[in-house]
């Protein structure tokens, strides 16, 4: 790892976050060591989100990962297709049977999958990486062929957000639009937000206007590709590490500490998910990663604390909600933080209160939203409002008409 960032430096422009990034593609090539048969079916491969504005050289970290990697597979989101990515079936030329071409999951078994353009995927597209993400298969019935082929591969991906630039007040799930249940199957998501700073941006202005000087200084890596290729590839061949008892007493406790950041110690006692077993089981994978690239076949206590921090430096920018200022692992793992569905409870439990006294009657929605806000001493916006109104039509409550805008509520429903 110290090589590779010495390699690196020769532009000068290597940041703290740059280098976190770089620790945690080094766990990526390396990967942690898969459950074994005497354990539960478990992934032991890790999968990294790269986030973040245009031109901060997502496409080339990933370009770079790729060219390490012993065996992998580069593709864009945009360029592939679901079959693609899994296996389509074609007639064999000589034989003229039906056969299996395997796609980029599948070619990457036991590499690394890196995906370039990860938003731009269709939603059919993306739907058949929730297996490959998680059970490390991919199933395939069509033409009368069903087989379920091995995608052991660790998914290196990159996204910009939908608005081109990332919006802070806004959460990860609403910048890249990307669903909930696959983004919660990334170990470590990372922003790499174009921040102005003076001296990186003099850095990176005389390293890309020296690529085109006639004689460019031109540094040499200290490492050769080609042994840091056949390096990791020994190393994911014959180093399986195991976790020590120390290992396992710190990985406890750094879980504990993640659930008692969102116990409720905020104002209004509220709680919020800082970590799930998902966040557990990454930090096993992260740690055998990490002593899996240092040739130990013992999980030291360094290397679950070097997790930790990885983990938390990756948390702390993605599943921060920027309402709140905490961080809430359920803006991952649902798309919404637990402040907003609090407060949905909350304006769904005042409204029932407020309606119950007009059984029978018919109101305008406006009126409802004046008499919400009167009583609640709150601003209640026309849509929390309308959204309200939907659920309280769907479980039956009331009869709402969007076109007049009106309500009526059910006689003998809300009590």
């Amino acid at each position: 790892t110290d090589k590779k960032r010495r390699e690196k430096a020769g532009d000068g422009s290597d940041s703290e976050e740059e280098e976190d990034e770089e620790n945690g593609n080094d766990g990526d090539t390396a990967a942690g060591e898969p459950a074994g048969t005497s354990k539960l079916n478990k992934r032991g491969d890790i999968n990294i989100l790269l986030c973040g504005d245009p031109g901060t050289s997502k496409s080339q970290l990933l370009g770079y990962v790729h060219k390490l990697s012993p065996r992998g597979v580069y593709t864009s989101g945009k360029g592939s297709s679901a079959v693609g990515l899994t296996a389509s079936i074609v007639r064999d030329p000589e034989t003229r049977d039906l056969v299996l071409e395997s796609g980029a999951l599948v070619l990457s078994d036991l590499g690394i999958c890196c995906i370039d353009e990860f938003d731009k995927m269709t939603e059919t597209t993306r739907a058949i990486l929730h297996e490959a993400m998680e059970q490390q298969t991919v199933s395939i019935a069509k033409a009368g062929i069903i087989a379920t082929l091995n995608a052991r591969t660790s998914i290196l991906a990159s996204a910009n957000p939908s608005e081109s630039r990332y919006n802070p007040s806004m959460s990860v799930v609403e910048n890249i639009k990307l669903p909930p249940t696959l983004l919660s199957r990334f170990d470590l998501i990372y922003l790499i937000l174009d921040a102005p700073n003076v001296e990186n941006d003099r850095k990176l202005a005389q390293h890309l206007v020296g690529l085109y000087y006639e004689t460019p200084n031109i540094v040499e890596p200290p490492l050769d590709h080609a042994l840091l290729r056949d390096y990791i590839a020994y190393a994911r061949e014959f180093i399986h590490p195991e976790l020590s008892d120390l290992a396992t007493r710190e990985l406890i406790a750094a879980y504990l500490d993640m659930r008692r950041m969102g116990s409720g110690s905020g104002g209004g006692g509220q709680r919020t998910i800082s970590a799930t077993p998902r966040q557990l089981e990454s930090l096993i994978r992260l740690s055998e990663g990490l002593a899996r690239m240092r040739y130990s076949r013992v999980v030291a206590r360094n290397d679950v604390k070097e997790a930790m921090r990885l983990m938390r430096v990756a948390t702390q920018a993605a599943a921060t909600d920027p309402r709140t200022g905490r961080i809430d692992m359920d803006m991952i793992t649902t798309g919404r933080s637990s402040a907003e569905r609090e407060n949905e409870e909350s304006l769904n439990t005042t409204l029932k209160e407020l309606l119950a006294e007009r059984r029978g009657n018919r109101m305008a929605v406006s009126d409802v939203r004046r008499q919400l806000n009167e009583v609640t001493n709150a601003n209640a916006q026309q849509e929390e409002v309308v959204e309200a109104l939907r659920r309280m039509e769907a479980d039956g409550l009331i009869q709402f008409n969007e076109r007049a805008q009106t309500i009526f509520v059910r006689a003998g429903v809300l009590s």
